[in-house]
């Protein structure tokens, strides 16, 4: 066990010095959410006084758990895409000869990406501080909404995996980027889903993406609750166990066709 959790710390740590070492991965992770953020939080900022708005300090407050879910899912991506890369280079092959565990290849990048979400979950905490945001769920909340950054990105780590494996080319894991935008805006992240209409209204009661930014927005805009909590918590389990099952089944792929 302790030389497998060596294998992944070591995995881990080469997949995020890669990741900050090239800015062109870096970069979407958090240039992109962040000046979403901006825009959104300066051009709709009055939304908050809609009738059946739920209450809130401001709506950037509202607006965290959108830019979190956004980079955790771009770094997700990212993760996969850095997966593929090594499949297209040689490096997986050399690891599925090494003597390793085959699932460790997945859990280091997984590892790694769950780092760049839980350093994405920082990085828009501090500038929802630096303008005035609030968390009222003190230094217990912020640490969940760290913790729900680094999950969620594994979460869907594990799905980008799963293609990664199965494709074994970068440029099919990038073409998830467009799907990322569909899943977040048919989700409550950027706007409760009590405004909504038909029919994104009844897809985002049904998104697992719309429980896990509950569990991120709750420590912010409600301070921690049990509930927001658990569904936060049961739409990680959702998206998770799909991740577990897929990438399971690409692995699988991926070791007879080495």
């Amino acid at each position: 066990m302790r030389a497998e959790l060596r294998a992944i710390g070591a995995l881990g740590a080469r997949s995020i010095r890669n990741t900050f070492r090239y800015p062109r991965y870096l970069g979407p992770i958090l240039i992109f959410p962040t000046l979403f953020l901006a825009v959104n939080t300066g051009g709709a900022g009055g939304a908050i006084d809609l009738p059946g708005f739920p209450e809130v300090h401001g709506f950037l407050d509202f607006q965290l758990a959108a830019g979190i879910l956004q980079a955790s899912l771009l770094a997700a991506v990212m993760g996969g895409t850095g997966l593929a890369l090594d499949i297209e280079l040689g490096f997986t092959d050399r690891l599925l000869a090494a003597p390793i565990r085959r699932p460790t290849i997945v859990l280091g990048r997984l590892a790694a990406t769950f780092a760049l979400g839980m350093f994405a979950a920082i990085w828009f905490l501090a500038i929802g501080f630096a303008f005035g945001a609030i968390v009222k769920g003190g230094v217990l909340g912020v640490i969940f909404v760290i913790l729900f950054g680094g999950l969620t990105a594994t979460a869907f780590g594990g799905i980008a995996s799963a293609i990664a494996l199965k494709s074994g080319t970068a440029s099919v894991v990038q073409g998830m980027f467009p799907l990322v935008f569909v899943i977040l805006f048919v989700s409550s992240a950027f706007f409760p889903a009590e405004l909504m209409q038909e029919p994104s209204q009844t897809i985002a009661h049904y998104n697992p993406v719309s429980l896990v930014a509950t569990g991120i927005r709750g420590p912010v805009v409600s301070g921690l609750r049990a509930s927001d909590t658990l569904d936060g918590l049961l739409g990680l389990a959702i998206i998770g166990g799909l991740g577990f099952v897929l990438s399971a089944w690409g692995l699988r792929a991926r070791l007879r066709a080495s």
